[in-house]
């Protein structure tokens, strides 16, 4: 197949305004951050930019104090945006919506923060929100933020281990909960899951506050052995509470990096810069201001979900969509056009996965094709490696222009993007584009020098880090250097690959666990999985190294199908392992295909690949407690290991 290019964007402004505001960044960062503090709301405004800690990272605006709260929504119904909607609240699973203006949703806020005071929450203390896609998540999140207490949220659902490891690590004084959480098809009870958790862990919150959701019951002759609270009583019976002002260097929230094994590793993100990161990345990066509509079709679980559905968009002063449902399955592949039609959404951000899922389900974009798009001027995909081929598919099938951004739960916005704000460039296959204004980026060899262009090696970030990114892990400062810090001195180092080419665009190969060793030759597992996505028949695929006798590793695929295909796997496993030989060269050469029907995957869409590495090689797979679909790990233990024509080398 043709190498094909994504169809150019909006026009380039005739002046490189990502350049100028790169070059500034660069020369001057302090002056450049202070500049961009003056669109936060500060009760004691910044005098100086930053204060080393002593480990590589910074305090952004020390002496400086806000509420975040209060830059969220207070400000913006003062300033007369009190009947503008804040939160547009659309279940696909049950068919409510609502939309909460600011002057209702920060009366629902004021409220919450006064039901958390009462029950003892002041500053720094730290609340557990274990909640699903419901208005309730976003208030208490922005209560908390109003009292100065920092949150942690944890996925909805989450097994009773992984969340009784996330409570003795952060030792919440109160945990927010709901009766459970709806999937397509069926119920998630979380009150089994949170006394689980809470029986096996060792710190004991002094306070649990239950929403009740008419669709979930609380499970009949139920005891519980610390005070519980119903959401509605306690929120009729509060009084509002006022703004606490914090120090910048404050923490906002804890949030906890996904497909962790063993120990918890708790992100911490301030108040001071993470206000100044938000509001100045939602103009630049995304291109939107007061009154647009952003879609993040993510999970407040997420970091996504916390920049994006909640904090990112009320402090620009725009509308945020809160969606509960799936982008297939609720009720079909056109979920997701069906709410950017009818909230004329301006900007809509989620991972290649779901838009993998919806091409799966309407490869001719039949249903697409029904809607107006016509409001929407760009869907940002993050998370995971975007394929050209989905790519592509994004730009032939709608007008918007499609890019492929790259950040991490660390940086808590985006490193690497193109831009709706500043200069658009044309976009490139495979790339997410220029670095963001205020990071520098370094392709290290592995002996901490920079490689030449085209040459792989780590991503990483030059120190001190911009306002926005972590500040710490929580209650592990010796994690935080050994994670980050040490690898390569003088940079944060990403944990992914990639490489630079020679106008300055950045490619993402994927995590640096993924390199393979053939035969002496490192190769990724993202180099053949672009080639193989060239395939019309691949809707998606991993590659893994396995273990090989004779060369060390070598590369082996497992696909899925697109509809089309689905009977012609012997074929499709032929073909796939031919494109590679010639899109890669002979080293490359698979050591097998296997066309699967799924592929397993966390909650936040990303493949596991270390299962997939683990079967193949033998051994018993260490399944993440993240994992959506862990049957799909049995399925592929029983498929990898059978002597089939899909698993033929070639």
């Amino acid at each position: 197949m043709a190498e094909r290019t994504q169809t150019p964007g909006p026009a380039q402004a005739p002046t490189d305004t990502h350049a100028a505001a790169a070059a500034a960044a660069e020369a001057d960062p302090g002056r450049f951050w202070l500049d961009a503090a003056r669109a936060v709301t500060w009760i004691d405004p910044p005098r100086s930019a930053h204060a080393d800690t002593g480990n590589g990272l910074v305090d952004w605006f020390p002496g400086a104090t806000l509420n975040t709260a209060h830059n969220a929504l207070d400000r913006h119904v003062g300033a007369g945006l009190g009947e503008q909607a804040a939160l547009l609240y659309v279940s696909a699973t049950t068919g409510r919506e609502h939309a909460y203006s600011y002057r209702e949703l920060l009366d629902q806020v004021r409220r919450a923060a006064g039901a958390l005071r009462d029950l003892g929450v002041g500053r720094g203390d730290r609340v557990l929100i274990y909640l699903p896609m419901i208005p309730e998540a976003v208030v208490s999140m922005l209560a908390c933020a109003r009292l100065g207490a920092v949150h942690a949220v944890v996925f909805g659902g989450f097994g009773a281990a992984e969340l009784a490891a996330r409570i003795d690590d952060a030792q919440p004084s109160v945990v927010v909960t709901a009766t459970g959480g709806l999937e397509p098809g069926r119920t998630v009870p979380y009150l089994p899951l949170l006394d689980a958790a809470l029986a096996e862990a060792d710190w004991r919150p002094r306070h649990v506050v239950v929403v009740d959701r008419p669709e979930v019951c609380e499970p009949a002759g139920r005891t519980v052995g610390w005070p519980e609270h119903r959401w509605a009583e306690l929120l009729a019976d509060a009084e509002p509470a006022d703004c606490v002002p914090v120090p910048a260097t404050d923490p906002l929230y804890i949030l906890y990096t996904s497909g962790t094994t063993g120990a918890p590793k708790g992100i911490v993100r301030d108040n001071g810069g993470h206000a100044v990161a938000m509001s100045w990345c939602m103009p630049h990066v995304y291109g939107i201001g007061a009154g647009d509509v952003v879609f993040a079709a993510s999970d407040i679980g997420w970091v996504v979900g916390h920049s994006f559905i909640v904090y990112g968009p009320l402090l620009a002063g725009a509308t945020a969509v809160l969606f509960e449902g799936k982008p297939v399955g609720t009720p079909d592949a056109g979920a997701f056009w069906d709410v950017v039609e009818r909230h004329r959404v301006s900007v809509l951000l989620t991972a290649p996965t779901a838009m993998r899922a919806i091409r799966r389900e309407d490869p001719r974009a039949e249903l697409l094709a029904g809607y107006d798009l016509s409001s929407l001027r760009g869907i940002f995909l993050a998370g995971e490696r975007l394929d050209p081929d989905t790519q592509q598919w994004l730009c032939d099938v709608q007008p918007a222009p499609v890019v492929n951004n790259w950040w991490q739960t660390e940086t808590g916005w985006p490193v690497i993007s193109n831009f709706l704000g500043l200069t658009y460039f044309p976009p490139r296959p495979g790339s997410s584009t220029k670095p963001v204004p205020g990071f520098t980026v370094a392709i290290l060899g592995h002996d901490g020098k920079p490689v030449a262009p085209g040459q792989e090696g780590d991503v990483c970030l030059r120190l001190p880090l911009p306002p926005g990114t972590l500040t710490s892990v929580w209650g592990d400062e010796d994690r935080l250097a050994r994670s980050y810090l040490t690898e390569h001195p003088g940079y944060y180092c990403s944990g992914d690959g990639g490489h630079v080419d020679d106008d300055g665009y950045v490619y993402i190969l994927g995590r640096t666990d993924d390199v393979m060793n053939v035969a002496g030759h490192r190769m990724s597992s993202g180099q053949i999985e672009t080639a193989i996505a060239e395939h019309p028949g691949v809707s998606e695929c991993a590659v893994v190294g396995a273990r090989d006798e004779l060369k060390g590793q070598r590369p082996y695929a497992i696909v899925v199908p697109e509809v089309a295909y689905a009977e012609r796997v012997a074929e499709l496993a032929t073909e796939v392992g031919d494109l590679v030989r010639r899109r890669v060269g002979p080293i490359a050469a698979l050591g097998g295909v296997s066309v699967v029907p799924a592929l397993p995957k966390t909650r936040s869409g990303k493949i596991v690949r270390r299962c997939l590495r683990q079967i193949l090689d033998g051994d018993d797979p260490d399944v993440p407690p993240t994992i959506e679909n862990p049957a799909v790990v049995t399925d592929l233990t029983i498929r990898l290991a059978a002597d089939s024509p899909t698993r033929s080398p070639s």
